[in-house]
């Protein structure tokens, strides 16, 4: 079955998910990251011209400040013209189908969008419709995937632990209206971590999870237990429909980080969020501020990601 992701060299035409993409096209990504890491934080380097005269469209049917602001500032370091499209002052907002956004902005000789929307499939629409030198990101598409997301989180993984073969790692939390935590388990049994958790009330599991090759718990100090990562996600109150919590204090007593669970896993254990946290729901403030906690870095490492994957697509370097 063809991959919609991958031209017909078997190259990166389009970023959609994690989900079937190879493992040297994932490692091959995380090492371009690598090689951009002075540029992203600006330290030596302030940009590259890899994308210089090519034009990018943030389209962001959903709001997400630190997913564009991390993506714009990307694409800038390598050059590019960047277009951030508000889409609630925009056509769509009278009426204008998301085809019909897409091709006028094509008209506009967009090279490549990056496309954040609230309903699944979204950017996988996108994809089939435009012209074949056309790129696109997607930035997350309602409860399916958000690949930068996890492809920053494997970054962060392998900068502090180095290799995957050897880890154990849990996923906690709302896993079943989490994009992230879809496109996390992908990579993570891509990229050969042998044993993935997934920590969570049964009302927030989706059904028959553990076909993704994971092993479920239900409970926080069992799950926890000898983990060398743990990969905190945010509570998606947008995305739920009725009670599937009792109350945010009654999660936070079971399911939020705290020390003394953190005290399970491994001395030397990262703590990862992929943001916006709620603090005193999924996670402690002396967690997510201690020494275990890489949160901050994970903002600053998606930059050279996000800078890989667009030099990747572009076909620079």
């Amino acid at each position: 079955m063809n991959n919609p992701q991958l031209n017909k060299h078997g190259e990166l035409q389009h970023l959609l998910t994690t989900e079937g993409l190879p493992v040297a096209i994932l490692r091959g990504i995380l090492d371009r990251a690598n090689s951009f890491m002075n540029i992203a934080t600006g330290s030596e380097i302030k940009k590259v011209p890899l994308l210089h005269g090519k034009s990018i469209f943030n389209i962001f049917f959903e709001n997400s400040t630190r997913t564009r602001t991390t993506f714009e500032i990307a694409a800038k370091r390598l050059s590019a013209d960047v277009v951030n499209l508000s889409i609630g002052s925009s056509s769509a907002s009278k009426g204008e189908t998301l085809l019909d956004t897409v091709d006028n902005l094509c008209a506009m000789h967009a090279d490549m969008f990056v496309v954040r929307h609230a309903q699944s499939g979204a950017a996988h629409l996108i994809a089939q419709h435009v012209a074949p030198e056309i790129h696109v990101i997607n930035a997350g598409d309602g409860r399916h995937a958000h690949p930068t997301q996890a492809l920053l989180d494997m970054f962060t993984i392998r900068h502090y632990k180095r290799e995957f073969h050897n880890l154990r790692v849990a996923i906690v939390g709302d896993i079943l209206h989490s994009r992230v935590a879809r496109s996390q388990i992908h990579a993570l049994t891509t990229l050969g971590v042998p044993e993935v958790r997934v920590i969570a009330p049964k009302t927030l599991l989706p059904a028959c999870v553990e076909q993704l090759g994971v092993q479920v718990y239900h409970d926080m100090h069992q799950g926890l237990r000898d983990v060398d990562v743990v990969m905190m996600l945010r509570l998606q109150n947008e995305r739920m429909q009725g009670a599937a919590l009792p109350s945010a204090q009654e999660y936070f007593k079971y399911y939020g980080l705290t020390q003394e669970k953190l005290a399970q896993a491994k001395a030397d254990a990262i703590v990862m969020h992929p943001g916006p946290m709620n603090r005193g729901v999924e996670i402690d403030s002396s967690v997510a501020d201690g020494t275990h906690s890489v949160i901050l870095p994970q903002v600053t490492f998606g930059i050279a990601v996000r800078m890989a994957v667009m030099s990747t697509l572009a076909g620079a370097g």
